[in-house]
């Protein structure tokens, strides 16, 4: 074979060869995106329908006997009244044929018990509801939920399914009269926790993640910008800082769950902070955020030209003056983003926080830094591991809650370093 023979050969060879590779990482790209697609999919199908709620709308005899028997209005007795017999006594009227314990308990079941807490917030609200009838639409249990979303089948065996056929039979009894419907279900953003799926909601979560990242925020941002100025222009060269610096970079790839347990002997053990509190929690995913702010914003002032620094040090400006007045404004992008982007990482945390005790069963969400607290991942986590079909679907909406405020943080690190980055 010739020399141009094979100059030829090992062309087309080489050729082949980037061909094959092109493939390859085309086909990576796509079988991951396939991946991502699957898991978007499951997410949605699982948790659409959790924003949407079962309700009934019954005929409710607010009856002063029952809520203000002495007729002043007391406002301890309107909240310590019996709302759950106006319930009781509505749904007796809607099935007048049944009778007996079981039957009546079977009746009352298809309504959840926060019906009752509504009314007594209506009455609250407005007291001359008292001694009237009004039709009111009120939240049904997570079983009737289920049945009419479709996840329980009528074609099983009965002693294999949540509700009999006589229940069955009441919820398309009451299905036909046109007072059963499906609305928005604004307690699953307006309610904290709850042992029962269709009163659970993410405010409290939601709460309680925010006030934590606004700890984090306030702590990681002005310690992880002065760290990396002070590392970057100002700090001698020496092995002790060699050695900092090293360790910086090392902490960054340290699991989070050894800042929970760092968290845990520090904050709680040693100090005696309150477990469980959004400040607890600020704290230690400050330590977990300071590395990548440090790197980012080190990183972002290594991008500056040189010749600004320099130009300001030319016409008289302190170093602290160069810094400051020019280096540090057209840094502050890329030290946006990546403080941004260390407080996503931050909101999608869980194991930190389940060692210091964010993972409480909160009803009330908090009001204060203080207050006892848990955090939307961990209410996922709690949420996950309920046996109760409509805690799976709510998991998977709360989820979907969660990647909404990520991509959401992701996207708006993006717009602040292209808004007011500085192009030379």
């Amino acid at each position: 074979m010739s020399r141009a023979e094979q100059i030829v050969s090992g062309l087309a060879r080489r050729q082949r060869a980037e061909k094959r590779f092109r493939a390859y990482g085309i086909t990576a790209i796509l079988l991951g995106m396939s991946f991502l697609v699957l898991l978007f999919t499951s997410i949605i199908a699982n948790g659409y329908q959790a924003f949407t709620q079962t309700y009934i709308e019954l005929p409710i005899y607010f009856d002063p006997e029952v809520i203000d028997p002495n007729g002043d209005r007391d406002p301890q007795a309107l909240f310590s009244a019996d709302y759950w017999k106006l319930v009781k006594t509505s749904m007796y009227q809607q099935f007048p044929q049944v009778s007996g314990r079981s039957g009546r308990r079977e009746v009352t079941r298809i309504m959840s018990g926060g019906s009752a807490f509504d009314l007594r917030e209506r009455v609250i609200e407005n007291p001359d509801l008292i001694g009237t009838t009004q039709r009111v639409w009120l939240v049904a249990d997570d079983d009737i939920d289920m049945l009419m979303k479709g996840y329980i089948d009528r074609e099983v065996p009965e002693d294999e399914r949540r509700l009999n056929d006589r229940m069955i039979g009441y919820v398309d009894t009451l299905d036909e009269a046109g007072i059963v419907e499906r609305k928005f279900n604004t307690t699953f953003f307006t309610a904290g926790d709850s042992r029962e799926p269709e009163q659970a909601g993410i405010l409290g979560a939601l709460m309680g993640s925010f006030l934590t990242l606004i700890v984090t925020l306030l702590l990681s941002f002005p310690i992880g910008v002065a760290a990396a100025i002070y590392l970057e222009e100002f700090a001698p060269r020496n092995r002790f800082i060699d050695l900092i610096e090293i360790n910086i970079n090392n902490l960054a790839a340290v699991p989070s769950i050894i800042f929970g347990l760092l968290g845990l002997a520090i904050f709680i053990n040693w100090f005696g902070m309150p477990r469980s509190t959004p400040v607890v929690g600020g704290l230690v995913l400050t330590l977990m955020t300071l590395p990548t702010i440090i790197i980012a914003s080190r990183v972002s002032i290594q991008a500056v030209p040189p010749s600004i620094k320099e130009a300001a040090l030319g016409v008289g400006a302190s170093r602290m003056q160069a810094m400051f007045h020019h280096v540090l404004p057209i840094a502050m992008p890329g030290m946006l983003t990546g403080t941004i982007i260390g407080m996503a990482q931050a909101l999608g945390e869980s194991a930190p926080l389940l060692m210091i005790g964010m993972v409480a069963f909160i009803v009330e969400p908090p009001s204060g830094f203080t207050d006892p607290a848990t955090a939307l991942p961990v209410q996922i986590y709690l949420w996950s591991d309920s046996p109760e079909r409509g805690f799976t679907e709510r998991t998977s909406a709360a989820i979907l809650v969660l990647l909404a405020f990520l991509v959401t943080m992701n996207a708006t690190a993006v717009y602040l370093r292209k808004k007011i980055a500085k192009r030379f």
